[in-house]
């Protein structure tokens, strides 16, 4: 456990004040805040999940999903119990909403996540699975040892978070996914228990005040968040406030957790979407979760020749130089690139993170 009171309030009546997300919750002696890993004992907000971790695991970076930062790479990506919203349709339950917070966990330092990190030959270390807005002041300290090992960051993050610790947050952060859920107050409400505009407040500061590179994710969830209209709008706003190259990934949704009442998103609805938002300007949109060659296929933006070809995950055809820059019209693409492409493919491969503490 760790105390953490630089974003909380003391209250009349004995409770805390947190500041660390629009949330704002008032916390009673003993008790915790809807995210469940931040607790009043004795008057001051500790982390609960400090150095503990619900898993490691080594990804392709395109399973963030991250198309446009290191293609190929492989990441080091963890997590902790609990999370600051409280989607019905979260795909990741069983971790983001644990209250095992010490049972389900490994004891990880920051220096032993960059350790592994560096001997595993992961170019990036990512916070994922849950939202590391609840357990930023860990995620930074291993961002630090990261950094300090030569290896990067990513956060995966719904961007619900005040801009006080956003602020420190992004900060350590060398890129970011940020999951866009809907485009409608009354989709967050209903299902997130949260609001829309704080999270396009994010959006916003990582793209103006910040050298993060940025990517998108919106689960396309049938009946809910998949009309014409809303797509429509979505990708409008994403043109218009960050940017036309900025990539926005489509993603599928099953059945899971509390929403079962609705079928798995069709391949033509995601399709659909991607043809949409490419229509409304921009330059970079994927399909996820579902094979679609075009939708797992990075386009110039200048030329519209296909630069990176990809198959679950996998990178086949790479056609840029080592700056990212098109080999055949030498426009550049948006985002990071250092040399070749990784090779690690879509393997994926457990960690115990113990080895190296």
């Amino acid at each position: 456990m760790r105390v953490v009171d630089h974003y909380t309030r003391p209250l009349a009546d004995g409770r805390i004040l947190c500041e660390v997300c629009p949330r704002a919750c008032k916390v009673g002696l003993g008790q915790r805040g809807l995210c469940y890993v931040r607790q009043n004992l004795d008057g001051h907000m500790v982390l609960t999940t400090d150095g503990l971790s619900s898993g490691f695991c080594v990804d392709p970076i395109e399973k963030k999903p991250l198309y446009h930062f290191l293609p190929g790479s492989s990441v080091l990506s963890f997590g902790t119990a609990g999370c600051n919203l409280a989607c019905a349709f979260c795909q990741n339950h069983e971790i983001s909403k644990s209250r095992e917070v010490e049972t389900s966990a490994q004891r990880a330092s920051p220096q032993a996540i960059a350790n592994a990190a560096l001997e595993l030959g992961c170019a990036s270390v990512a916070f994922t699975y849950n939202d590391p807005v609840i357990f930023y002041e860990y995620a930074l300290d291993a961002a630090a040892a990261c950094h300090e090992a030569g290896v990067k960051t990513v956060a995966v993050t719904a961007g619900y978070m005040h801009p006080g610790p956003r602020a420190e947050f992004f900060a350590g952060v060398d890129a970011a996914n940020v999951d866009l859920k809907a485009f409608s107050d009354d989709f967050y409400h209903r299902l997130c228990a949260a609001r829309l505009e704080p999270v396009l407040d994010t959006l916003r500061y990582i793209r103006r005040e910040t050298a993060v590179w940025l990517e998108i994710t919106t689960l396309l969830i049938p009946g809910e968040n998949d009309s014409i209209e809303e797509i429509d709008a979505l990708t409008r706003w994403v043109r218009d406030e960050l940017g036309a190259e900025t990539p926005l990934h489509f993603s599928a949704f099953h059945p899971d957790y509390r929403l079962l009442d609705r079928p798995p998103t069709p391949k033509a609805t995601l399709v659909r979407a991607r043809e949409q938002g490419r229509a409304n300007g921009l330059k970079h949109v994927y399909v996820g979760n579902a094979r679609d060659r075009d939708g797992e296929t990075t386009f110039c933006a200048g030329c519209g020749a296909p630069l990176i070809r990809r198959d679950a995950y996998a990178i086949g055809e790479y056609d840029l130089d080592g700056k990212g820059d098109c080999l055949r019209c030498g426009a550049k693409l948006a985002g990071r690139f250092a040399g070749a492409p990784g090779i690690w493919g879509n393997r994926r491969q457990p960690v115990d993170i113990e080895a190296w503490a």
